[in-house]
């Protein structure tokens, strides 16, 4: 059986953030055994699975993202929108638009140690949207 939901995620500023509470508390009642596929229905965004436990993981994300990928590179001309929105695209094809978890015991199959975050490159991003495909 497959079961498919949207979840709009609230605005959140430019960074790293935890959201696996904020996913888990829209889902349905999960099956016994199968898969979750969250995809993020933006080119400017990401969504990643990492540490959840110490919040400096996020800064450091930014640090290197942001030396890997600076605004304001004059080799860009994808311009339009901003110094930050050409980098934004990079950074999501570098992190990715999707993760899939297995669902085992009725519960997303995390590590210990592992969260769920949305990676929002833009400085006013806006809401973003999930795609959530549970498969049983």
């Amino acid at each position: 059986m497959t079961e498919q939901l949207e979840i709009t995620l609230p605005t959140f500023k430019r960074g790293y953030h935890l959201i696996t509470d904020l996913i888990e508390r829209q889902l349905p009642k999960l099956p016994e055994k199968g898969l979750v596929n969250i995809l993020i229905q933006h080119t400017s965004a990401g969504i990643s699975l990492n540490e959840n436990a110490d919040p400096t993981v996020r800064y450091d994300f930014e640090a290197f993202m942001n030396k890997l990928v600076p605004e304001n590179d004059p080799g860009f001309t994808h311009i339009l929108e901003g110094s930050d929105d050409q980098p934004a695209h990079l950074k999501s094809s570098l992190i990715g638009a999707s993760l899939t978890i297995p669902i085992t015991n009725h519960q997303l199959n995390l590590g210990t140690w592992q969260g769920i975050y949305l990676c929002e490159f833009r400085n006013f991003g806006g809401r973003r949207t999930l795609v959530v495909t549970i498969i049983s």
